[in-house]
């Protein structure tokens, strides 16, 4: 949703509704989040509501009031979504929910599996065009796909509530993310091919379709796999267990094959350190804790079987996580609206309005006297790999929590190390994007021009409150105040701002074909 300058008088709406954020004391606001991924997809509606306190709003009430049923995803051929299936599906459950298309004010679309893939992606983003500009578009890799599934699972927060080492391990259809959390945080993580949709059966046991990777299990079994022949249940057994072999392989830090052939999408895990619990999330969590017993042409109830019974001589304690199948789409968008403080820089003033753009938090070296432009840069570039952000395509906001003086020396070495960090995404011509909590967002930007004479177009903003998985919208600039506006759509995990009572506003939906 983004925020426009009324050309009258200077006053600030959402676009879409045409409130105003000078008058309105409270907002309510209709999310949805959406995952469409390779195995499955759901859709989760939500109402949110805001008030105003002092130049921002904040979120009063949460109320998630329809979760969809989970859609196995259609394909037309092979690896190709069928787009015209998934819109009926997507139709149907806004009728159910009573949602009109036009009621949405916000909300996140996320993007998985072959989901993300070119060819597929133009059908896609059509059956959304109506929201352009609404959602927030997350096209989740590897690396993001495993760091939402350890917020969404509730990993994360666990590891603050308890003050432990959490794994958090989301085993799909078609990968198994694995993710060790603590203080907060994810310390480390990989992914690798083991899941349950990587061969899918009919009742009678033929083979209905097959994964590459699902032919490299059965290859190394001496089975060959192909659509059209037959499965049998001992087979198929056997071919869970190797996984479920594999999978616990790379939980422990190696590094699995199949028929010689490196399994692993991800670097494998390099903590060493005790890890207290582990937990399960994904599709198949759902049978490795009980929760689900039907059969859904697919190696999900095999698969779980053999996890469990390692899970529970693995060493970790087994816990129960706060989401299961819904772990990486876990809700809708909220919107918060900040004001910027006036100690910014923008240049050119045409730099803004900017849309939609990511956040990075990267833990920054600012805590010495003595900045090292190295360090920023790596940080920064640890950040942008692990959200999938690494190539450049897009600009992306650096939160900066500013420490200690800001001396000539310190501002120099900081911005060196910024613009090295985001060298790939200045490259592809995109603003250089600072947000910070602090007053020093005009010193930075106008070090940036005067000193490190970077070419590229500068937003360096502060006085903001910003985390992983946000997205901000910037304003142009308000003349009464020299501020922007600065609207603020956060991913809201399980365990982090909802109250259980919400969390249990919504039953279990059931699974459908």
């Amino acid at each position: 949703m983004p925020v426009e300058q009324d050309a009258s008088g200077g006053r600030v709406f959402f676009s879409s509704t045409g409130r105003s954020l000078e008058t309105d004391d409270e907002v309510c606001l209709l999310s949805v989040g959406v995952d469409i991924g390779s195995s499955t997809s759901h859709l989760v509606f939500s109402r949110i509501v805001l008030e105003r306190l002092d130049s921002r709003y904040i979120v009063t009430q949460r109320e998630t009031f329809y979760g969809s049923d989970i859609l196995l995803t259609p394909y037309s051929a092979e690896e190709t979504i069928d787009a015209e299936a998934l819109g009926a599906f997507i139709r149907k459950e806004y009728a159910d929910a009573k949602v009109e298309p036009d009621e949405i004010d916000t909300g996140a679309l996320i993007l998985t599996g072959v989901a993300v893939r070119r060819k597929n992606a133009r059908a896609i983003g059509e059956l959304f065009a109506r929201e352009a500009g609404k959602l927030v578009a997350v096209s989740a890799g590897d690396s993001m796909e495993t760091v939402m599934a350890a917020y969404g699972s509730g990993a994360v927060a666990r590891s603050i509530r308890d003050e432990t080492v959490v794994m958090n391990v989301d085993v799909g259809g078609g990968t198994s993310k694995i993710s060790i959390c603590g203080e907060g945080r994810v310390l480390d993580l990989t992914a690798l091919d083991v899941g349950a949709r990587l061969i899918c059966l009919a009742p009678d046991g033929k083979i209905l379709r097959v994964e590459e990777a699902g032919r490299r299990f059965g290859a190394e079994l001496g089975l060959d796999l192909n659509v059209g022949s037959m499965l049998t249940l001992e087979q198929a057994q056997v071919i869970a267990s190797l996984m479920a072999d594999k999978l616990f392989y790379a939980m422990q830090g190696g590094m699995p094959t199949a028929r010689g052939e490196n399994l692993l999408r991800l670097d494998p895990l390099t903590h060493r350190g005790k890890i207290d619990q582990v937990q399960f999330s994904g599709g198949v969590s759902e049978f490795i804790y009980g929760n689900e017993s039907k059969k859904f042409g697919d190696l999900g109830p095999l698969l779980a079987a053999e996890i469990r019974a390692r899970a529970e001589t693995f060493g970790p304690r087994l816990e129960p996580s706060l989401e299961g199948i819904r772990a990486t789409v876990i809700g809708a968008s909220q919107y918060t609206i900040q004001l910027s403080g006036s100690t910014i820089y923008v240049s050119p003033l045409d730099a803004v309005p900017l849309r939609n753009v990511p956040v990075i938090a990267p833990v920054l070296p600012l805590d010495q006297e003595t900045i090292d432009p190295a360090a920023v840069a790596r940080s920064i570039q640890t950040m942008l790999k692990r959200l999938d952000l690494a190539e450049g395509e897009q600009p992306v906001a650096v939160f900066v929590s500013w420490q200690g003086s800001a001396t000539f020396q310190r501002l120099d070495a900081f911005c060196r190390g910024v613009t090295e960090g985001l060298s790939a995404v200045l490259a592809k011509g995109h603003p250089l994007v600072l947000a910070g909590d602090g007053d020093v967002g005009g010193l930075l930007g106008i070090h940036l021009r005067e000193e490190t004479k970077i070419a590229s177009p500068i937003v360096s903003i502060d006085g903001l409150e910003l985390k992983e998985f946000d997205y901000i919208d910037i304003g142009a600039m308000l003349e009464s105040s020299g501020a922007v506006p600065v609207v603020i759509k956060s991913l809201i995990f399980p365990g982090n701002t909802a109250p259980p009572s919400e969390k249990r506003s919504v039953a279990r939906a059931s699974v459908t074909t």
